[in-house]
């Protein structure tokens, strides 16, 4: 379930939902004794953005480095209350989550493994139809499929655990090209 709103996610694992999204990484600490009694995997979302109306560009210096001590701040309190490292799931954010500068999504599309070695938690990447990619090709949300696709086998063969899409069959198709490739090569 995608919700930043401790009621709505409080009804989902109510009903077993698996797995909680929340865009704001969870800031809400008063919500966490519920989060730490179920067994959801909790994908905990940086972002530059407080909402919705908010228009921030990403802070200066190195966004890899702004991310890290997001996630170091927030596995420090989300275990802190008793959550399980193991339910974490590490979503960097991308598109308008990072400002409006498609280098900065890029940055982070070329360089989230550093997450994952830093903290040794499964990374998600969500790159489906999002604004960088609009800006760099010059098409709308609805025109964006082959720029979605190859953002997101770059994050495959950049070993992201997690992709989120909206196009499943065409990502299907294509991790299967890439898992061929892969094959081909370990046995030349």
């Amino acid at each position: 379930l995608d919700s930043y709103q401790p009621a709505t996610q409080a009804y989902a694992l109510s009903r077993g939902v698996a797995y909680l999204n929340d865009i704001r990484g969870f800031p809400d600490a008063a919500f966490y004794p519920q989060l730490a009694k179920s067994s959801a995997k909790l994908v905990v979302m940086h972002s530059v953005q407080d909402g919705q109306a908010d228009r921030r560009e990403a802070p200066a210096g190195d966004i890899m480095d702004h991310i890290a001590a997001f996630f170091d701040a927030r596995i420090a309190a989300l275990t802190g209350a008793g959550i399980k490292r193991n339910r974490l799931v590490l979503d960097p954010g991308m598109g308008f989550f990072l400002g409006a500068a498609p280098e900065t999504s890029l940055s982070v599309l070329a360089r989230f493994d550093e997450l994952r070695l830093r903290f040794d938690l499964p990374v998600l990447l969500s790159v489906s139809r999002k604004s960088f990619l609009r800006a760099l090709t010059g098409r709308g949300p609805g025109d964006v499929g082959a720029a979605t696709l190859a953002a997101e086998l770059a994050a495959a063969a950049g070993g992201a655990d997690f992709i989120r899409t909206h196009e499943p069959r065409p990502l299907r198709d294509g991790l299967a090209v890439l898992a061929a490739l892969k094959e081909t090569a370990r046995i030349r």
